[in-house]
């Protein structure tokens, strides 16, 4: 059974707004792969590599997550460890989950994690994205 990881994700206001925010970086560095720094190197990678992804909390739930395809620690040139959490450039929606702020990440469990709603910009229910969170939060679907 697949772990997940668990973050904060600090300036975007939605997932449409990560969504813009990956395409943008990419277009920017004119790189292939995507990935997120941590300080910190999960001690549970063998389990992380097993079909696990990285769930982004934005605006105080979970709203989307990416594949997690690596998990590589390195030094930077400070001196410091840290860790690249290599990540599939596909964003999925999910359905919202509430969450407290936390600091740094955290393990999710399978059978803790939300489920998906469809890729971002895929067809899925026809809704716009920001329509499509709205209505989560009034619990019509």
């Amino acid at each position: 059974m697949a772990l997940h990881l668990l973050k904060l994700c600090v300036g975007a206001e939605s997932a449409p707004d990560l969504a813009a925010h990956i395409d943008h970086r990419l277009a920017m560095s004119g790189a292939t792969d995507y990935w997120h720094v941590t300080r910190m190197v999960p001690k549970r990678v063998d389990e992380l590599m097993r079909g696990g992804s990285l769930y982004w909390v934005i605006r105080g739930s979970v709203q989307a997550r990416q594949a997690i395809t690596g998990i590589e620690p390195f030094t930077d040139e400070g001196g410091i460890g840290r860790c690249r959490i290599m990540l599939d450039r596909q964003l999925v929606l999910t359905r919202q989950q509430p969450k407290r702020p936390f600091q740094g990440w955290r393990y999710l469990k399978q059978e803790d994690a939300p489920a998906d709603l469809g890729a971002f910009g895929e067809a899925g229910d026809g809704l716009p994205p920001e329509l499509s969170i709205a209505l989560q939060e009034l619990g019509v679907i």
